[in-house]
């Protein structure tokens, strides 16, 4: 291991690597790729204390933002590289067998092939839920993030009131109804998941599961905004989704995610 953090798992080729940043949407990326059981490569990379992406990580594409997974079809050919979470997932599991292992739904009815409308409802579930997770899901939880930025430690302490009072505010009046109805919406999806599946687009895991597992994982965040009073509030209002993103950390490839990135870091601080 290098000081990035690069563990070399293949020397085969295509060359994969995930450029990971902590407390980012790439360890979406570290699942996804363990459930297409591809090799790849990790280059681990640490926010500044700041919060910021590290400078270096513009080498690697110009925003300099996390995830980034860059392929190499071979030595001869040049690196595709690959950014923002629904194009760098639809790109693998379209070239690494997302709907031989069911990460991507069956596209078309039987005897429909090509016909407009003649797409299954859990693809066209899968379509909308992959772009869905970055477009409408996201938002919301990123002003509430920045909420609890402006509102804690890192503020000085004697603007701090004015400060909190706004992020107060802000999260009342924008946050919270849009967080709710998001929750509203994700349940439904999970109750009318078709043929009776667990899954918001069936029966089996899909790579619009795994996107949208971050922004999930971060509603306990979310809440503690609100204070102690909010505590539990949108689990007591929204079980089926709290029920579904327990049932996602505890799927055998999150755990394996998770284990890859620990034993990452942990070799990264020995070296």
């Amino acid at each position: 291991m290098d000081n990035t953090g690069k563990m070399a798992t293949t020397t085969s080729h295509p060359k994969i690597t995930l450029y990971w940043l902590n407390d980012s949407r790439a360890q979406r990326m570290v699942w996804l790729l363990e459930e297409l059981g591809v090799p790849y490569d990790v280059k681990i990379f640490h926010r500044s204390k700041d919060m910021l992406a590290p400078a270096e990580l513009t080498k690697v594409h110009p925003l300099g933002k996390s995830p980034v997974v860059t392929i190499q079809p071979s030595p001869s050919e040049p690196e595709i590289v690959l950014a923002e979470s629904p194009f760098i997932a639809q790109y693998l599991c379209d070239h690494f067998g997302g709907e031989s292992k069911n990460l991507v739904p069956k596209k078309y009815k039987d005897g429909e092939e090509g016909k407009l409308g003649g797409e299954t409802e859990s693809w066209m579930r899968y379509q909308h839920l992959l772009y869905y997770s970055e477009g409408s899901l996201m938002p919301p939880l990123l002003v509430a993030l920045i909420l609890s930025i402006i509102s804690g430690p890192k503020i000085p302490f004697f603007i701090r009131p004015i400060t909190s009072t706004v992020a107060g505010r802000v999260h009342n009046s924008f946050v919270v109804p849009n967080i709710e109805k998001h929750c509203s919406f994700l349940q439904q999806q999970l109750e009318t998941s078709p043929n009776g599946g667990k899954y918001l687009c069936g029966d089996t895991l899909t790579a619009a599961d795994i996107l949208i597992s971050y922004p999930l994982l971060n509603l306990p965040r979310v809440e503690a905004l609100g204070g102690a009073s909010e505590k539990g509030k949108l689990k007591e209002k929204f079980p089926k989704v709290f029920e579904y993103v327990d049932m996602l950390k505890g799927h055998e490839g999150f755990k394996r995610a998770e284990k890859k990135i620990e034993e990452l870091e942990a070799g990264e601080k020995d070296v």
